[in-house]
Formats: structure tokens, sequence, C-alpha cells
């Protein structure tokens, strides 16, 4: 999502003019970078002066405004046949060339600041604790192993959400995560009160054991959510929902949304999909490919948008380069607010994304409001 003539030098110089303005108050050129905040520094994991940290609810963790999230569907474009007629969870993923991506792109995420990786399949745990071995404390890692969680009958019990944990711990060859986030059903509604008590049961044991240092859960169900933040606020610390460049805060005198339950139950929020699962896109991320550069403004006019919603703690792009990391880092740093000319666009781009959604994607037309 970058160009290639926007070297590293450039990305520096970018960075300092964002922070230069945002130190002399330039209007709407102010940025979130340099720490305005003034946070201790020392207590900001991988701190880097370029880009923005937020905290992540009542974890009181410092995040970076742009994290990685944990899908690579895009990837075969730049790890020729690496899916082998598959889709993208059914790759050689001890491929050495895939092994390079996922690191190198790592690499990049903590050479700019990011700190935080969103793993929710077994594939990406064993990937990124691979990808972290030996620089741990550069990064968190929110820890999701769905093929062992609620979406699937037989692991809907205490007794067996611990054995599926422990399980994705020791093939990962992790001690603890950061973040236990149990994956639910989208609807998550569809799941039992029962079911729930078991979730919250599972987070609670592995907080106290010191398995886990927080815990929450994935929905895309926003009144459900917002019943489960208020029924566990000691498991549901953070949660994991869709937020895209059409999202948009809904609270009045008669209607709450989750954007105002969120912050006052002090939950950590992290949007996925920022980018419409792709569909905001013309190209199709590969390195060169003829739509680059305005795919590139694309994403980086999304994530501008996002961000100027403060209670979300980072939305968390797959990303598959460590160029796509520099436009999402650039992101951060370019002006927060968009001028007129700027929203007008997003809304034609965010307009075909939503016309170019696939079948098994509407669902993301649900989140316009929170």
């Amino acid at each position: 999502m970058i160009d290639h003539e926007l070297t590293r030098r450039e990305f520096v110089k970018t960075g300092a003019t964002a922070a230069t303005a945002m130190a002399v108050g330039l209007g709407t050129y102010t940025v979130a970078v340099g720490n305005p905040a003034r946070v201790d520094t020392g207590k900001i994991l991988n701190y880097n002066p370029d880009m923005e940290y937020r905290r992540c609810g009542k974890t009181n963790l410092m995040v970076s405004a742009v994290c990685l999230g944990g899908h690579w569907k895009r990837v075969n474009t730049v790890v020729k046949g690496l899916f082998e007629g598959g889709n993208w969870l059914g790759g050689n993923f001890n491929n050495p060339d895939f092994i390079k991506n996922r690191t190198d792109v790592v690499s990049r995420c903590i050479e700019r600041g990011i700190n935080y990786i969103d793993a929710c399949t077994g594939a990406e745990v064993c990937a990124y604790a691979k990808a972290l071995k030996g620089r741990r404390d550069k990064m968190y890692l929110g820890y999701s192993w769905y093929e062992h969680e609620v979406r699937f009958p037989e692991w809907r019990k205490f007794e067996k959400l611990k054995e599926g944990f422990d399980k994705g711990l020791k093939e990962a060859g992790l001690d603890y995560v950061d973040l236990w986030r149990i994956t639910c059903h989208e609807q998550s509604i569809n799941h039992s009160d029962a079911e729930m008590d078991e979730v919250a049961k599972a987070l609670d044991w592995a907080k106290k054991s010191g398995r886990a240092r927080f815990t929450g859960i994935s929905s895309h169900h926003r009144p459900h959510i917002k019943m489960l933040i208020e029924k566990y606020p000691q498991q549901m610390e953070v949660i994991v929902t869709p937020f895209t460049a059409k999202t948009k805060v809904e609270a009045t005198e008669d209607k709450v949304g989750l954007w105002a339950a969120m912050k006052k139950m002090d939950v950590g929020w992290f949007g996925i999909k920022p980018f419409a699962s792709g569909s905001l896109f013309k190209g199709d991320s590969s390195p060169g490919n003829p739509h680059e550069k305005e795919d590139n403004e694309a994403a980086r006019l999304a994530l501008r948008y996002i961000l100027c919603n403060t209670q979300i703690t980072a939305p968390i792009p797959g990303m598959i380069t460590p160029e796509q990391v520099d436009n999402a880092a650039l992101a951060v740093a370019e002006r927060r607010q968009l001028d007129k000319d700027e929203k007008a666009r997003l809304d034609r781009l965010m307009n075909d994304a939503w016309a170019n959604l696939p079948y098994h994607y509407q669902w993301l037309k649900d989140w316009e409001y929170v």
C-alpha cells in the first residue's frame, strides 16, 4: 500500500513535518504523534516518536494507533502459489518465503513503533509466535485459536476451553499471551447465556493463572456486545469488532450506541476490516500493480477517518508487505481530519466498496453506526 518512491528518508521527513505541525498547532493539521498526552514513554512498549499511542481501556496498555491484524488474505500475490488452490488458511505455512514474509512484516512493524499483533486462527498464532521469537519484548500478542473456541459446539464448556487454550499455547511455544480474546459467532447473540458464562469463566481462569494478561471477545453483534461488557466487566477488557471507513458514531438522548457504552465501561477496542475486506481497493495488493498508488492513498484516507474516533484503540489491518506497514504508519503521521475533497473522495470509494462487497461480507453494512 505504499509507493516504491517513498524511501525511508522521505518517510522520516514526512513524519517529522507532521510532528512539527502538531507542536505549533496548525489547525486541522494537528496529529497525535510525538506523545502530546505526555505519557511516560518509558512505559510505552516499542515507543517511536513518529507513532501515536492510545490507552487500551482498562488494560492501561499504551497501544500503537495502527496495529497488525493477523490475516494475510492476499499474501499469495507476494509468495506465489502459497495457497495451492485453497483458501488463505490452507497454504503451506512452512514455506520459507512465507516465513520470511511474516518475519519481515513484523520487523517493519517494530521499526515503525507498532506494538500489537492480533492473531485469531491457529495458523496465525503459530506464524506470529515464530516471527516474534527473540523479540517478544517489542510487541504485545493478542490470541484467539478460533478452531478451539465457542464457534464449535465441542469447545463451549469451561473445561474444553481450558484444554484448547493450553493446547494452543504449547503448540505455538508460548508461555502466556497479552490478550486472549475468544472468537464468538459473528452474531454472538446466537450463543446462549450459559455458553457466555462458560466463556467468562474460562477468561477469568486464564487471567488468574497467568496465562493471559488481559481478556475479551470478538463479536459482530452490537447490542449483545453492549450487554456483555456490562454483565462481565472484569472479563470484557478488550473487544474486537468491525470498524470501517463508513462507520459513524451513534449516540443520542434516546439511543445510546455501542461507542458510548464502550467509553463508559472503559473497554479497549480493536477494529477489524478497516478496508472492507479489501473491497476498498482496485488492485490486488501485489507490489507494483497498476493501482498501487491510488490504493495506497485510499488506505491512508480510511485509516485517518477511523482514527478520528478517539474511543477506538486501533484499526488492525492485515498487511502483506513491509511497504504496507510504512503506508499505515504514514497515515498516522498525516493530518488527521479529512478536508472537503478528501471526504468526498472517501465517500465515493466506500460507496464503491459497499457495492463490491462479496455476499459473505454483506454483514459489514450493519456496522455503519456504532
